[in-house]
């Protein structure tokens, strides 16, 4: 990564001993570096990411594939991840570790490493997925070439644990081969859209106002892309709260 761009990340709130969060859709850093005949190496950016949370500190990046849901088994070693380019390099990597859960898992690396790979939550957004552990453990969710508000995953675990009536519980079995190969059939759940409400959940842009008046939001541009730095513990106390009053930041839209 050249100078410049390494300035740039230094200016992000990362820590020695943050849980860190990475959503990413690095294309227009490529195509970036591409224009500048530079050369950009991803696993470039995520050692410069691990060097900032230290090594009392978590990176993570989502895994995520929806195929189980369609009845296609979950291998735990083969099954790629449908989000992103960043986190199926991070997923190849042998010192990242990935998580279990067929649909929402997480690959990571730092010190709850261990411990996040033994939950087993059925719920991808349940009391003890990584959703509840990001909340519990002030972790930080950085966005890049992504704004934030077209994909916060973590507002579907206070739906959840608050029981918004615009979705459900529905109940997935597949075949599943886990970490040694061994392979079983498991049922595991999501809180999903109830479909014949056609509705998505989305997020009002004051939601911005909200995180930067606790100051819990950072937004940075590189080169016009997007960076985006959020307060996980704080965002989740604003959309708990908003969701059960009803207030507007977090709502159910019409598709």
């Amino acid at each position: 990564m050249n100078k410049d761009f390494i300035n740039f990340l230094d200016n992000l709130k990362i820590n020695k001993g943050d849980i860190l969060y990475i959503a990413s859709d690095i294309t227009r850093i490529l195509l970036h570096h591409k224009r500048k005949e530079e050369k950009f190496n991803a696993n470039d950016l995520i050692d410069y990411f691990l060097e900032r949370v230290g090594s009392k500190g978590s990176l993570l990046f989502p895994t995520f594939n929806w195929g189980f849901c369609k009845g296609e088994t979950f291998d735990y070693n083969k099954t790629p991840s449908e989000t992103g380019s960043l986190s199926k390099i991070a997923l190849l990597r042998e010192d990242f570790l990935r998580t279990k859960h067929p649909i929402y898992s997480f690959v990571v690396k730092g010190k709850d490493q261990d411990y996040l790979y033994n939950l087993d939550d059925e719920s991808g957004w349940g009391p003890k997925s990584l959703f509840a552990y990001f909340y519990e453990n002030n972790a930080k969710n950085l966005f890049i070439g992504i704004d934030y508000k077209n994909g916060f995953t973590f507002d579907h675990y206070f739906e959840e644990k608050i029981g918004v009536d615009y979705r459900y519980f529905k109940y997935f079995e597949a075949k599943y081969i886990n970490r040694q190969g061994k392979e079983q059939t498991k049922k595991y759940t999501m809180y999903v859209r109830d479909l014949e409400k056609n509705i998505i959940t989305s997020i009002s842009d004051n939601m911005d106002l909200a995180l930067n008046k606790m100051n819990a939001y950072t937004k940075l541009f590189y080169n016009d892309i997007y960076f985006g730095l959020v307060d996980m513990k704080i965002a989740g106390d604003i959309m708990e709260e908003d969701i059960r009053k009803q207030g507007g930041l977090i709502f159910a839209k019409k598709i």
